[in-house]
């Protein structure tokens, strides 16, 4: 059996018709303040080039992590910068109100290889090969 899922007692449809004010009060409040101190131009143009996603054949690429994932952007896509390179990965109904930064890591793992010659007196004696 396979769970439903919700959001705050909100089915994703319900969540999906409703107004940007009316998920506002479904939101936590950091993201119910980031909204309402307005989106700017960027963030409006990234959201609409996501609705009409079906018209694009490049994928969308961004550097805004701060953008909001809201519901409608469920399922759609979306390379976001790391620093380095973009990240792409697919928006699921779990990540509505979380950023998109936060499902891009901006650093990697530290793997040390073996010291090298010089770094100290008993590196010397490690064979090279």
């Amino acid at each position: 059996m396979v769970k439903e899922f919700n959001y705050r007692g909100h089915s994703l449809q319900e969540l999906q018709a409703m107004s940007l004010d009316s998920l506002l009060s479904v939101f936590p409040a950091r993201q119910r303040r980031s909204l309402s101190r307005g989106i700017t131009d960027e963030k409006r143009k990234l959201i609409e080039e996501i609705k009409n996603v079906n018209n694009l054949k490049n994928p969308i690429k961004t550097h805004l992590r701060d953008l909001i994932i809201l519901p409608y952007m469920v399922g759609v896509t979306i390379h976001v910068h790391n620093g380095k390179d973009f990240t792409p990965f697919e928006i699921k109904q779990e990540m509505i109100s979380h950023y998109l930064g936060e499902y891009v890591m901006t650093n990697k793992r530290v793997v040390h290889g073996t010291p090298g010659v010089g770094s100290s007196r008993s590196s010397l004696y490690v064979p090279l090969k």
